[in-house]
């Protein structure tokens, strides 16, 4: 039996480290039938020709400037459905697949008609046997941030998959689209997630997909850009998804300003005031490869 094709799509930007060791992992998967699309975000290095050098087979898309992380992955993801792919794996550069990631992430997707994603298994890179995110997580409205799940949940308890391992069927892609491009960065998979489950669609985890992610690779775990754009984000998402958006909102912002302020880092509580009020960086000063939702609290 012919297994549906599949194709990867890879966001780079300046991390042709990472994407190469992503690259190297994807090539012992235990799946006949995938490609792969490399979609590289506007890199001021030499990273086009890095990857080129080191994997001439891969399709290399130059996106020619930093679109953001929804906007990448779209780009890669229309040339993946050009192609005739059933699947589009999207995932994060800064990840390290097992072989039989992929196949799980099939398996599970064909178990059930009504699953509109399905996430893998992120553990941690420095500490690979620890559970980074059990495939996503759940939004708290009372506290305005969002949590990953660390350990095994029902698959009904997933609220949003991460976009690190983001496999996407192409009957949801035709019917819903793909990632909202108002969103730089973050809080695009949780969207997308809620969207599908509105409409009566299901989200799940292949547990035997293994992947290892380094968090925040693009921008760095603690950093006044990921904290500028994580609410710029959040409160699209907010004023989307919650019954009460300004409450929320500001539940979650106050929140954060606090911790910054009593930690007395006033750039990066600067940088969230400036989030929330729309004020953004330009995408020149940052780099956006990767993605895990809960990042900025």
């Amino acid at each position: 039996m012919l297994q549906a094709k599949v194709s990867i799509v890879l966001l780079n930007w300046n991390g042709w480290r990472d994407t190469v060791a992503c690259l190297e992992s994807l090539r012992q998967l235990r799946y006949p039938n995938f490609d792969v699309i490399v979609v590289d975000n506007g890199s001021t290095d030499d990273s086009v020709a890095r990857i080129r050098e080191t994997f001439p087979d891969v399709d290399l898309i130059e996106a020619g400037k930093n679109l953001g992380f929804a906007a990448g992955c779209n780009l890669g993801a229309v040339h993946a459905l050009s192609r005739g792919s059933e699947y589009v794996w999207l995932l994060n550069n800064d990840t390290v697949a097992d072989p039989g990631a992929l196949a799980a992430l099939i398996e599970k997707a064909e178990a059930n008609p009504q699953i509109g994603v399905v996430g893998s298994v992120l553990y941690c890179a420095d500490e690979p046997e620890r559970v980074q995110c059990w495939g996503g997580g759940y939004v708290s409205f009372r506290l305005g941030r969002s949590r990953p799940f660390v350990g095994p949940v029902p698959d009904e308890k997933l609220e949003f998959i991460t976009g690190a391992s983001f496999l996407l069927p192409r009957k949801v892609i035709k019917k819903f689209g793909l990632l909202d491009e108002g969103y730089f960065m973050y809080w695009e998979d949780a969207d997308y997630c809620f969207g599908l489950r509105r409409a009566g669609l299901k989200l799940a985890v292949a547990e035997r997909s293994k992947v290892w992610h380094k968090e925040s690779a693009s921008v760095g775990k603690v950093s006044a850009r990921l904290d500028n754009y994580f609410n710029a984000s959040a409160a699209r998402f907010f004023a989307r998804h919650a019954s009460l958006p300004g409450v929320t909102l500001w539940t979650g912002v106050t929140l954060r300003l606090a911790k910054r302020i009593l930690a007395g880092d006033w750039g990066r509580a600067l940088a969230v005031w400036n989030g929330v009020r729309g004020r953004r960086l330009e995408p020149t000063l940052l780099g956006v490869a990767g993605n895990l939702n809960r990042a900025g609290d």
